[in-house]
């Protein structure tokens, strides 16, 4: 009998089912919107990723040109190298080197300034023109005299993308940056020994 008669006198009870379904409601709109962030931010770090393999592709084309000669001999004569093939690697002697590149370089693929590479980033053998099998990224550039001093100056532009990233619709499409690319430009004067 004396069970019966005890009662709980300590203020312990449970959840009622109203607590849970809210405390459940809560959870799961917080998981929901993790998740969501969780995607968003795993789709802007393989664009960052993509973008950041382009910029060095970039860097490696522009850190060839600006190796090339160009500058002033001992006698004061101006050196310049129009033979080196950058298309090759390592790059040989059978090329254009630093020979001024025709207008639409940048914006669309042109023999002597294009490369097409693996995803490694191995060049990828080419005519220059038709887009091989197996290429995922596509640099270009451009050698460009300085209007104001076009004997001693170059203007040098390096531009990489991954496929399918830009359409080529020419040099309006050029203006602005796209996702999943890098555009680098750098200056190059004759200097003497």
């Amino acid at each position: 009998m004396a069970l019966a008669e005890s009662k709980s006198t300590n203020g312990e009870r449970g959840f009622s089912l109203a607590e849970t379904l809210v405390a459940t409601a809560l959870l799961a709109t917080a998981l929901v919107g993790t998740a969501q962030m969780f995607a968003l931010s795993t789709r802007y770090n393989l664009s960052s990723r993509t973008t950041t393999h382009a910029t060095v592709l970039a860097q490696e084309k522009m850190e060839q040109l600006r190796a090339l000669s160009w500058g002033i001999d001992e006698l004061g004569l101006p050196v310049s190298d129009f033979t080196t093939n950058l298309q090759n690697d390592p790059p040989g002697d059978d090329g254009i080197g630093l020979t001024p590149s025709p207008l639409m370089s940048l914006a669309s693929n042109t023999v002597g300034y294009v490369d097409f590479l693996d995803p490694h980033g191995v060049n990828l053998v080419n005519d220059g023109v038709s887009v091989p099998d197996g290429t995922l990224y596509i640099r270009r550039w451009a050698v460009e005299p300085l209007p104001t001093n076009p004997n001693n100056t170059l203007v040098l532009q390096v531009f990489a993308f991954r496929i399918g990233a830009r359409p080529d619709a020419g040099a309006e499409s050029l203006v602005n940056r796209m996702p999943h690319e890098a555009r680098l430009t750098s200056v190059k004067t004759r200097k003497a020994p």
